[in-house]
């Protein structure tokens, strides 16, 4: 009798299990995405990239993520994150392992392609299945959750990049990051089987669901939401992608100094997603104020990004590492809320396919700005982004509290 009630219990843990896979697919992404950030210092020392050439680069991951996160969020809306999160992590973990065979700027450029396309159904497939398996009086912080994975990844990456860059070079990092992605799927496709979400999932997915796209196109809220991402994302993209480079030709830092500093900012974001998400719960449960809850702990966010503004102002790079610890901190606030308010708004039938739709924006404003950022940098210097940076989270807010009541938009765009 004890061991069947102890075997019930753990089962009912399935769905935060779930939660925790997504949390790990998550970390995948970043890992996987951030590896070449990391590993570039030593890549061209094998063969040149220029600048430019490495904005290319980038451009080309961020095609692939365009185009995937829209068509990935409706495929996962459609047939559930079981069999989104399987393709989107099988397709990125082997455009992973062919990042170890590249020989050129061509060759990058379109393995970054196909780690775009698979990672793009990361986030649409983590929100779907926090959606499916969890009450939604626990979904923001099961959100924060499932995409504060994204940080672990990213504070991996840089001491795990220099460890194995020195172990077994710049192609075997790939190589052993793919494997990883393999692993996951086998508990993946174990713990979603259908056995468990008959049983344990909140809405369980069984079969496919039809999606009305075009009627979201004429909601005033799915613009919003895509006009956040297309001003917004660019400067995450920025700091994840440019300010490794930053830190070794501008203020000095070199490969050793930068894989033991550059986790922490990351870090912070895998803190502040989860504490992002247990803030507004606890401001939702004591005001009844779903609207207020989010916007409260966005309006915070937006007032700490503008730290940015005075990265120009100190004296060293470790003082410039704490910046991106609190504008990190500062995002992982933001990024919750924003969201948990798409899935507070469009409910199950449709959240994937707007944080697919808006996380496309934002691909497609980052690629288009990548190549030009390189320009900028050759030509003149960072400066512009990092007033961007500055000043851009806190204008986005101010549209998101005049444009949106998400009291008032709690039903289903169906």
């Amino acid at each position: 009798m004890c061991v069947k009630l102890v075997m019930r219990k753990n089962l009912q843990l399935i769905p935060w299990l779930i939660v925790f896979l997504a949390l790990i697919a998550t970390a995948l992404s970043f890992l996987d995405r951030m590896v070449l950030p990391i590993s570039i210092i030593e890549i061209t020392k094998e063969f040149p990239i220029s600048d430019v050439e490495y904005g290319f680069i980038n451009t080309g991951f961020l095609i692939g993520y365009a185009i995937m996160f829209t068509v990935g969020g409706i495929f996962i809306d459609r047939y559930g994150s079981r069999l989104g999160l399987f393709f989107s992590v099988g397709i990125w973990s082997f455009a992973t392992m062919l990042h170890s065979v590249a020989n050129n700027v061509y060759h990058f450029g379109i393995f970054r392609f196909l780690l775009g396309l698979g990672e793009g159904g990361a986030f649409p497939g983590a929100i779907k299945a926090v959606v499916e398996w969890i009450p939604k009086d626990k979904r923001a912080i099961a959100n924060g959750i499932a995409i504060g994975g994204s940080a672990i990844g990213a504070v991996i990456a840089p001491p795990l990049s220099v460890y194995l860059i020195a172990v077994m070079g710049w192609r075997g990092v790939f190589i052993f990051t793919s494997i990883i992605g393999f692993l996951w799927l086998i508990g993946w496709m174990y713990f979603s089987r259908k056995k468990y979400s008959d049983k344990y999932a909140v809405e369980a997915h069984q079969k496919p669901a039809k999606i009305n796209f075009l009627p979201l196109l004429k909601r005033k809220q799915t613009w919003v939401f895509i006009a956040i991402r297309f001003m917004l994302d660019p400067i995450f993209y920025f700091y994840m992608f440019w300010i490794p480079k930053y830190l070794n030709e501008v203020r000095g830092a070199n490969l050793e100094h930068i894989g033991k500093l550059l986790w922490i900012p990351f870090f912070m974001l895998g803190i502040s997603n989860v504490i992002g998400g247990l803030l507004s719960d606890k401001i939702n449960k004591k005001t009844k104020n779903i609207n207020l809850s989010r916007k409260v702990v966005m309006g915070v966010a937006a007032l700490l990004t503008m730290s940015a503004l005075f990265v120009d102002f100190i004296p060293s790079y470790q003082f410039v590492i704490v910046i991106m610890v609190v504008v990190f901190f500062a995002h992982g606030l933001w990024i919750t809320n924003y969201i948990t308010a798409i899935s507070d708004i469009f409910g199950k039938a449709s959240s994937s396919t707007v944080v697919g739709m808006s996380g496309s924006a934002g691909a497609i404003s980052s690629f288009v700005i990548n190549p030009l950022i390189g320009l900028i940098i050759s030509r003149f210097s960072y400066d512009p982004m990092w007033i961007y940076a500055g000043v851009m989270y806190m204008v986005m807010f101010l549209i998101f509290i005049l444009k949106l009541n998400i009291k008032e938009l709690n039903l289903n765009p169906n």
